[in-house]
C-alpha cells in the first residue's frame, strides 16, 4: 500500500477499485466453494427475484440501481444458465416480466449456508477494524448523493481559479478588450446593433462621462471580462448593468459571477437603489447567474435592442 500512502486521495477511485476487484475475485471462488452455478455480478438481480416476485425488468433496475440495460444483460444471461423465466406482461405486451425458475429456486435454498457463513466472516473483519466500513460506505452514498464527487471538484476548481482573477476599474488601454470581448459573444448568438456600436466605440463618453462605470477581470494582466454599469435617466432605476462579456477561453472561471458582484457593489457605493438589465433567455447561464444574484423578471420597457426578451432588476437592500 505504499503507492496510495504516497498518492493519499486523489486515487480514491483506483484504491476502492482494487478492493472492489479482491472482493469480486473471492465472491467468484466462494460460489464455486459452495458449488453455487451464480455469477458475482448477477447477485443483487439474484437476490430480488428469490424474495419470490415476479417483476418487471424497471422494476428491478430502479429497486437495485441498476440501468436498465445493464439489468437486461443479466436477465438475458441469467435465462441461458436457466435461472430465470422470462415472459410478456399479459397487461402490457411491450414489457417483460421475470421471475426465478425451478434451477433458480433451488440454487436459492442452496446458497442459505453460504449466506450464513459470508455474514460471521464480514462480521469478524468488522470486529478487527476500528472502523465500520458498512456505515462509512453509507454515509457516503448518501452525501454523494446530495452533491456528486465531480460537483464538488468543479466548485473548487472554480474558486481556486476565481483567485487568480483581478477585477480594476476601466482605463483606456482596455477599449480594445471592452470592444472585441463583447462583439465576440454578441456575435456569436446574435448581431451587432446601432446601440451596441455606440457603447463599444465610445465607452468614455457613452458611459464614464454620464456617471456610469466599467469594470475589467484580469487574469495575468490580460483581460478576459469586462461589465458596465450604465447610469440611467429614469425614476425607477438608477443604473443599468450591460455590456457583460467573457472570453470563452476563460469560461468556467467564475468570472462573471465575481464581475456582476463587483458592479453590484460598485452601484451601492455610488447610491443606487435599484438596477436594471436586459437579456435574452437563449442566454441561460446568464440568467441563472442573474437569478442568483437576486435579480428579478420585470417588464415593460422600451428596448434598443431587438435581441432584448427578458427584462430584469435588482433591488439594492
Amino acid at each position: 500500500m505504499e503507492f496510495f500512502d504516497k498518492v493519499g486521495k486523489i486515487a480514491i477511485g483506483s484504491r476502492l477499485r482494487m478492493l472492489t476487484e479482491k472482493i469480486t475475485e473471492d465472491a467468484a471462488h466462494i460460489y464455486n466453494l459452495y458449488e453455487v452455478d451464480l455469477q458475482p455480478k448477477w447477485f443483487p438481480v439474484f437476490y430480488v427475484l428469490s424474495q419470490g416476485e415476479e417483476k418487471t425488468i424497471t422494476a428491478i433496475a430502479k429497486e437495485i440501481r441498476h440501468s436498465h440495460p445493464s439489468v437486461s444483460k443479466i436477465i438475458s444471461e441469467m435465462t441461458k444458465k436457466g435461472l430465470i423465466i422470462e415472459k410478456k406482461d399479459k397487461a402490457d405486451g411491450r414489457r417483460s416480466i421475470v421471475k426465478l425458475s425451478k434451477k433458480g429456486a433451488e440454487i436459492n435454498e442452496k446458497i442459505q449456508h453460504q449466506f450464513t457463513d459470508l455474514e460471521s466472516a464480514i462480521d469478524q473483519i468488522s470486529e478487527q477494524t476500528n472502523h465500520n466500513l458498512w456505515k462509512a460506505i453509507e454515509e457516503w452514498e448518501f452525501i454523494l448523493e446530495q452533491k456528486s464527487l465531480l460537483t464538488r471538484v468543479k466548485e473548487h476548481r472554480k474558486k481556486r481559479e476565481s483567485e487568480n482573477v483581478q477585477i480594476v476599474d476601466y482605463k483606456p488601454e482596455y477599449q480594445t478588450a471592452f470592444r472585441a470581448l463583447n462583439e465576440e459573444w454578441i456575435s456569436t448568438y446574435f448581431k451587432m446593433e446601432e446601440a451596441d456600436y455606440k457603447a463599444l466605440d465610445n465607452p468614455e463618453s457613452y458611459i464614464l462621462n454620464k456617471g456610469g462605470s466599467i469594470l475589467v477581470a484580469l487574469i495575468g494582466n490580460e483581460p478576459l471580462g469586462v461589465c458596465a454599469l450604465v447610469k440611467m435617466d429614469d425614476p425607477d432605476y438608477d443604473y443599468e448593468l450591460a455590456k457583460m462579456a467573457v472570453s470563452p477561453k476563460a469560461q468556467g472561471k467564475n468570472i462573471g459571477f465575481l464581475l456582476a458582484q463587483a458592479v453590484i457593489s460598485k452601484a451601492k457605493t455610488m447610491g443606487a437603489a435599484k438596477i436594471y438589465l436586459e437579456s435574452n433567455t437563449l442566454l441561460k447561464p446568464a440568467i441563472n447567474l442573474y437569478h442568483k444574484l437576486g435579480f428579478e423578471k420585470v417588464a415593460g420597457r422600451a428596448t434598443p435592442y431587438e435581441r432584448c426578451n427578458i427584462q430584469m432588476e435588482l433591488v439594492i437592500a
